[in-house]
């Protein structure tokens, strides 16, 4: 018998035996309930939440799993940020800015009204500091937060009559998210928010005259065509809106390496697979509305006009009086403004041109 070959068979195997225990501390069996504030029926948004739970399981041999619970099922939908800061669940996919009732800086992490593209928001985010903010902002509330998907450019709202000037907007019963909803008060309007699963039915009954929620797609299948008729462009209120998968602080912090690792991952992925969705979808529904008999809107200038001195009150009066709004908002104001001109040089002047000749 070789000696020599022997001792090497056994030296080489010796660190695949001890490593093996060590891998399987590292990969303990975990179960966690994972509730989307969207219903079932959202494909996209609640969809979402489920790609991600299976993306984890496939990068953890399927060790991690997380169970997907929609919207009501555990809590309300706009329960969700409550519900994983006291660890009644263990993560929730959400919009910050439906908390800004307990903090106005959380609208920053979602959706400002003539606020960041989606692509300027990741640059933000990633590396103009918003990121730093928002943990900082979440670490109050016992949770930590990962963006996890975006919807793009949203439209401007479904209303049962046309807006044409801005006395039309006075008294209106509006269902709209975040700070927009104080920009519109400011305006005249009423507004109100409405969890997604009940708009159509308070739309229906007339509670409210319009709302706003994300684009064609989601809009079609909620049917708001249905009930009220002028559908309105652009949203300027919610030029992007980003979803965050916000956990337990104590639950995330208990994970090995390797598991918040797969977390970071899927929500990375799941941050541009959303908007591609939508931006492939978007198209073909809006298409099908209008031959359903949508009747497609844009707000005029006056309006707009109205709304973005609205806004930029409404973000001084806030930075005023909450100085964790003003420190955010100094960052913020400046490189939207940056990006602003960039995008003016590079993709609006293109866009501009392209666009209308493609349309002759």
């Amino acid at each position: 018998m070789n000696r020599r070959l022997v001792l090497g068979a056994a030296a080489a195997a010796a660190p695949a035996a001890l490593a093996a225990p060590a891998l399987a501390q590292s990969m303990p069996e975990l179960r966690w309930r994972f509730q989307s504030s969207f219903p079932r029926n959202l494909d996209v948004l609640f969809g979402t939440a489920e790609k991600v739970a299976a993306r984890v399981a496939a990068l953890t041999e399927n060790k991690f799993r997380i169970q997907v619970a929609q919207a009501g099922e555990i809590v309300p939908g706009l329960q969700v940020l409550d519900a994983v800061q006291a660890g009644t669940i263990e993560c929730g996919h959400t919009a910050t800015y439906w908390y800004i009732g307990k903090e106005p800086s959380f609208a920053f992490f979602t959706a400002m009204p003539f606020g960041l593209t989606t692509r300027q928001m990741t640059a933000w985010l990633r590396h103009g500091g918003g990121n730093q903010f928002a943990d900082q902002l979440l670490s109050d509330y016992n949770c930590v937060g990962i963006p996890c998907g975006d919807t793009g450019a949203q439209m401007g709202g479904w209303f049962r009559n046309e807006i044409r000037t801005v006395q039309d907007v006075q008294g209106l019963k509006f269902r709209i998210s975040g700070l927009a909803g104080e920009v519109f008060k400011r305006m005249g309007a009423n507004p109100t928010l409405v969890a997604p699963a009940d708009i159509y039915p308070a739309l229906e009954r007339g509670t409210i005259d319009a709302t706003e929620f994300t684009g064609p797609h989601d809009d079609e299948r909620l049917g708001f065509h249905r009930v009220a008729r002028y559908y309105y462009a652009p949203g300027f209120f919610e030029p992007c809106a980003r979803l965050h998968m916000l956990i337990n602080k104590r639950s995330f912090e208990g994970l090995p390496a390797l598991y918040k690792e797969a977390l970071t991952i899927a929500c990375a992925e799941a941050d541009s697979e959303m908007v591609s969705r939508y931006d492939h979808l978007n198209p073909q529904a809006l298409r099908r509305l209008v031959a359903a008999g949508a009747q497609l809107r844009f707000y005029s200038r006056e309006i707009l006009q109205l709304a973005w001195r609205s806004n930029e009150a409404l973000m001084a009066d806030l930075a005023n009086g909450n100085p964790r709004f003003k420190t955010i908002w100094e960052n913020y104001r400046p490189y939207r403004g940056e990006l602003f001109q960039w995008f003016r040089v590079a993709e609006n002047s293109y866009d501009n041109f392209a666009f209308a000749e493609a349309a002759r």
